[in-house]
């Protein structure tokens, strides 16, 4: 899975994409994580300045981003992946997949679900990270985009939205997880889970004039009958 993603602020994923379990899996070459940044792709006046967004035509607050960069930024990433497929010599290998999501608050809700689909279905994703008051509608229209809300609440920018995919998509893909099952969506999880110590005395230590009490775990966790640890966990999801 190659995911190619559209900001003007790229150094926003440095820490999320090199740590732990997504940091390993692009180690490993299970995915691989490009960026496309729209201000490479505008011609430089002079002074150096290289504007991405400009005025809403029709009045209104804030600032829209121009189509041009993106879409330039867009064939960038058309143009990389043919070249890729140049390089694989199975015929087979050669017809990439390609989905272009467009993160907007309206949209249809991404879901585990529809991780696994992306997962299955497509080699490439194209995530474009929009700011400020949005993104020129004709970008949506040319390219045919997905559009995808991550919740009913608005964002600064696309780049949270993009890390949650990245971070969906890639458990669906086997080998990214050290244990394929261990994946909370394909098992009976609970939204209470415990570990050592059996019994857990707090507050540590007695303050303004508070005893400490003793926290267990379940008895039936500690009882060693499967069945029944699932008939409670089942309960209580």
């Amino acid at each position: 899975m190659r995911f190619h993603i559209i900001t003007i602020f790229p150094d926003i994923f440095d820490s999320y994409l090199n740590e732990s379990i997504i940091g390993r899996a692009i180690k490993n070459k299970l995915i691989s994580v490009g960026f496309y940044n729209p201000r490479d792709f505008i011609k430089a006046p002079k002074n150096n300045y290289k504007p991405v967004d400009h005025k809403p035509y029709g009045g209104g607050p804030g600032m829209v981003m121009r189509a041009e960069p993106i879409l330039k930024a867009v064939e960038a990433v058309f143009k990389k992946i043919t070249n890729y497929e140049l390089r694989i010599t199975n015929k087979k290998n050669r017809k990439s997949k390609i989905l272009i999501i467009n993160f907007i608050p309206n949209a249809e809700k991404f879901t585990t679900t529809y991780a696994k689909t992306i997962s299955k279905k497509y080699t490439d994703v194209v995530l474009i990270c929009g700011r400020y008051e949005g993104i020129d509608a004709r970008v949506d229209k040319i390219l045919k985009t997905k559009k995808l809300s991550i919740g009913d609440y608005v964002l600064t920018g696309g780049e949270i939205p993009a890390m949650i995919l990245v971070d969906c998509v890639s458990r669906q893909i086997e080998g990214v997880l050290g244990n394929y099952d261990s994946r909370e969506e394909e098992r009976v999880s609970s939204s209470e889970v415990y570990t050592r110590p059996e019994v857990l005395k707090y507050p540590f230590n007695s303050v303004q004039g508070k005893k400490s009490k003793n926290y267990k775990v379940p008895k039936v966790l500690l009882s060693g009958n499967h069945k029944d640890i699932e008939e409670w966990r089942k309960r209580d999801k």
